[in-house]
């Protein structure tokens, strides 16, 4: 579906199947690899945070609790410094073209927010640069590296606990 399609479309109202297929395929705009690896670390970073939040609130909504236990618990997973960690123990699943991506992540933060470390700041960014890259590069990958995040996640509480 060309670009003029889809925003004719939503000029109409949505059915059913048109909504589905809007958000079965978020990937509908194929990009080359040449045309990912044109963007920033820091787009990449901006995409992949997005999409990790959007993963873990999803994954904190069974069983049923409060709002603010929600927030809590999402909170908890998408902080700078749990994300530092969690890239820690993931790296080693990690190809090498995958690191090469996180190392690139690293490398273009730019400078952490005040209450972040910078070896934390960088992780953070890392991790969030390859979920971008992935999410526009192979989502079967990523769907892969998030399910092992949920599992990772775990560990590294444990392990703190």
């Amino acid at each position: 579906m060309s670009r003029q399609e889809r925003f004719e479309s939503f000029s109409t109202p949505f059915s059913c199947a048109a909504v589905h297929d809007l958000l079965s395929d978020p990937t509908s705009e194929k990009l080359s690899l040449a045309e990912i690896r044109r963007l920033s670390p820091a787009a990449l970073a901006y995409l992949g945070d997005a999409i990790y939040e959007l993963h873990v609130r999803r994954r904190q909504l069974f069983p049923p609790e409060r709002l603010e236990r929600y927030h809590q618990q999402v909170v908890a997973r998408v902080r700078g410094s749990a994300q530092a960690k969690l890239l820690l123990v993931l790296l080693p699943h990690l190809n090498a073209e995958e690191q090469e991506v996180v190392r690139w992540g690293r490398n273009g933060c730019g400078r952490p927010p005040r209450h972040l470390s910078l070896a934390d700041y960088q992780n953070a960014s890392g991790l969030e640069t390859i979920l971008g890259y992935l999410y526009l590069a192979n989502l079967e990958r990523l769907k892969h590296i998030l399910a092992l995040t949920d599992i990772l996640a775990e560990t590294v509480a444990e392990m703190e606990g």
